[in-house]
């Protein structure tokens, strides 16, 4: 019978060896919880699943969508910060989109939208209800508003000062050409690398538009097309478009930046009541629409935020 090995020499018994290899053993670079209580969607969102910025972020429910806890300074550092580092990488782009209260109606009352906005990097709140709710209903509150409009212009002085490239995307020629026009003249520096309005006659002249942009290679994209068409763009095309670093969905962007539409005033914006401004401008086309999907939007923000 073979004798019987000394354990002193054995590499797997000894203590120090041991000790060393508890020591040197890797680690997750993520944590996903175990938690029965916490639903599948919240874990795939739930902290550092990729080494991205915005996975680091924490996410507050907030009307049955995840909202990244994030101010407008620290989102352009991060947008520009991602961008620069995804150059050259042929990745599918990170995709940044935001909510309001007709997007928090839609995903409620349409599960194919709500598949479209969980697929995000990071979804922001763009309207101010969303602040107010979380302010009673989460432990971490929203610290501001991150409102499109105003993300655009803080994305576009970091962008100037660090280099980042742009592509705006949307709208239809004339809002396209006047909103590119404003930006150049109010960032000289800014590094505008092409354009496009957003419609198209066929599938055929979408796939032209994205070969088009993949060759250009911005590294921040705007889509400004509204919802759900531009989650749906992006759905369809995100894999042609392996050379842009992120996708900023946009909705009117474009056509306030191009001075076609008004935004409401500052105290408006304050109190939550733009959606009224917006109602006032344009009654016929959101009169109904936001009598509709207000007081639901409301209901489910209460309900189902925490």
């Amino acid at each position: 019978m073979p004798k019987a090995q000394d354990a002193s020499r054995n590499p797997v018994s000894d203590p120090l060896n041991a000790e060393r290899r508890a020591e040197e053993r890797r680690v997750a670079p993520f944590h996903v919880s175990t938690d029965s209580s916490v639903s599948f969607e919240e874990r795939r969102v739930t902290g550092e699943r990729r080494r991205e910025r915005f996975q680091q972020w924490q996410r507050n429910m907030i009307g049955g969508l995840p909202i990244v806890v994030a101010d407008r300074a620290e989102t352009a550092k991060v947008m520009v910060d991602e961008a620069l580092k995804r150059r050259g990488q042929w990745r599918y782009p990170a995709y940044m989109t935001s909510t309001n209260g007709e997007v928090t109606y839609r995903c409620a009352v349409d599960p194919s939208e709500r598949a479209m906005f969980l697929e995000a990097d990071a979804i922001h709140a763009d309207g101010m209800p969303h602040v107010f709710v979380s302010r009673f209903k989460c432990q971490t509150p929203l610290p501001e508003r991150v409102a499109t409009t105003d993300l655009f212009h803080d994305v576009a002085r970091e962008a100037s000062v660090r280099g980042a490239t742009m592509f705006m995307l949307g709208a239809d020629e004339t809002s396209n050409r006047l909103a590119t026009e404003l930006v150049k003249r109010r960032y000289p520096k800014l590094k505008l690398v092409g354009r496009r309005n957003g419609f198209f006659a066929d599938e055929a002249e979408e796939i032209a538009a994205c070969r088009q942009i993949a060759e250009l290679a911005p590294d921040i994209l705007w889509i400004s097309m509204g919802v759900p068409r531009e989650q749906v763009f992006i759905r369809r095309h995100r894999h042609r478009l392996t050379t842009v670093g992120i996708i900023k969905t946009s909705g009117g962007l474009f056509d306030f930046l191009s001075g076609s539409k008004a935004r409401a005033p500052q105290w408006m914006q304050r109190i939550g009541l733009e959606w009224l401004w917006r109602m006032a401008l344009e009654p016929r086309r959101l009169g109904m629409r936001y009598l509709k999907t207000n007081p639901y939007a409301m209901y489910l923000l209460l309900t189902r935020t925490r």
